[in-house]
């Protein structure tokens, strides 16, 4: 089972003295995870370890940059990720359907 979106490409282009690096990536890995995961471990009461969802790390680092959060602020990372995978538009991303 990968674990990681695939890069498909990335540019560099100069704008107004900037320099802007866009990356593209494909989510089917990571989509394909969260299914796998689905079918394989099942949401099991009382269980203390919970599989919530599956993120690429270059999606967090998006979503890190996005909300203005350090890597090293731990309960705030914690945070930024809970509300997006709560959040409607990451649901795909999610296999465990409960709160926390």
């Amino acid at each position: 089972m990968e674990s990681n979106s695939s890069k498909i490409s990335q540019t560099i282009d100069v704008e107004h003295d900037t320099i802007v690096v866009k990356t593209t990536y494909d989510a089917t890995p990571m989509l394909e995870d969260v299914k796998y995961a689905r079918e394989v471990a099942p949401d099991k009461f009382g269980s203390d370890y919970k599989h919530v969802g599956n993120v690429s790390m270059e999606l967090v680092n998006v979503w890190l940059k996005e909300a203005g959060v350090q890597w090293h602020d731990s309960k705030a990372v914690q945070d930024v990720i809970k509300k997006k995978l709560i959040s409607g538009e990451f649901s795909d991303l999610r296999n465990w359907e409960g709160t926390w």
